[in-house]
């Protein structure tokens, strides 16, 4: 585990019990906060005993971790985020571009960038977790097979809006009114303001997270799997897609109300509203996908 995914990772922390209010006291559950920011529980339990030190967090032997009495007062940890965008976007870019290879050590990025390893390794490890690289033995990488063109980008999208709805169309399918709560205060913030501040991975991560959750709730593996295969396949040409922020504000008011239908039962209604929201999101970024791979 890295120092810059604990640090990443304690960032988040801080900035959940501040976004949800949460009061001094509140059991901070590792397990809870892991599936949460979608790591393992090894990165949580190092963030949280280094908020300790902080004041922001607080254990208790054989009890876990709670909300400290400083947390409002403690300083949001440096994640390191901002020092490693360029590098993180520049590979992005190329990788859509075609520049760099499927396979490419780290000797060999490390001239192509003009970067130290140790910042590299970072980088990559960063990638890795997100799912579009892995190490090869020795000090090797290989990059995943992405969307490169405008044909692959909307018969992805097509399939997503007929495997989404049909999620919502099953038998067994059934809200979870934790996860419900945790999708709606998400996107609250993010119209409350962040959605300028955050890196176009974690909005990836966010607008994914929230559809891979609600066809979660189908019950039926098969229909989460293959969504959230297309969205590896799909994620960096969505953050060249998302450059443009603008539309964001709609993006997430559509999906509280989404929220808000799925909420109160509305099934058939949740799964047209749904059916209508991938299509629009499709028709509003096909310019811009024909526009990057002409």
């Amino acid at each position: 585990m890295s120092e810059r995914l604990a640090d990443r990772v304690a960032r988040r922390i801080v900035e959940h019990v501040r976004a949800r209010e949460l009061p001094e006291g509140t059991h901070l559950v590792a397990q809870e906060l892991a599936d949460l920011f979608k790591v393992s529980r090894a990165p949580v339990t190092a963030a949280l005993r280094a908020l300790e030190q902080t004041g922001a967090v607080r254990s208790v032997p054989n009890r876990g971790f709670f909300v400290g009495d400083a947390v409002d007062e403690a300083p949001l940890p440096d994640s390191g985020e901002d020092d490693e965008d360029g590098l993180y976007n520049a590979i992005v870019d190329q990788r859509l571009s075609e520049t760099l290879p499927d396979k490419v050590s780290e000797n060999e990025l490390m001239r192509h960038f003009g970067v130290t390893r140790s910042r590299l390794q970072r980088t990559l490890g960063q990638i890795a977790e997100e799912g579009w690289v892995e190490r090869l033995p020795g000090h090797g990488w290989q990059f995943s097979t992405t969307l490169h063109t405008a044909e692959s980008y909307e018969q992805a999208y097509r399939f997503r809006g007929m495997i989404e709805t049909q999620a919502l169309l099953q038998p067994g399918y059934k809200v979870v009114p934790e996860e419900l709560v945790r999708l709606r205060g998400e996107q609250q913030d993010l119209l409350d303001g962040t959605i300028e501040e955050l890196s176009r991975a974690r909005l990836f991560e966010l607008n994914s997270g929230f559809h891979e959750t609600i066809v979660g709730w189908s019950g039926n593996p098969f229909f989460f799997d293959s969504l959230r295969r297309i969205n590896r396949l799909r994620r960096l040409i969505e953050f060249r897609v998302t450059a443009d922020r603008s539309r964001l504000d709609q993006q997430c008011r559509e999906h509280l109300a989404l929220l808000d239908l799925l909420e109160r039962g509305d099934i058939l209604l949740a799964a047209d509203f749904l059916r209508v929201h991938i299509g629009h999101a499709l028709t509003v970024k096909e310019r811009a996908v024909h526009r990057l791979t002409e």
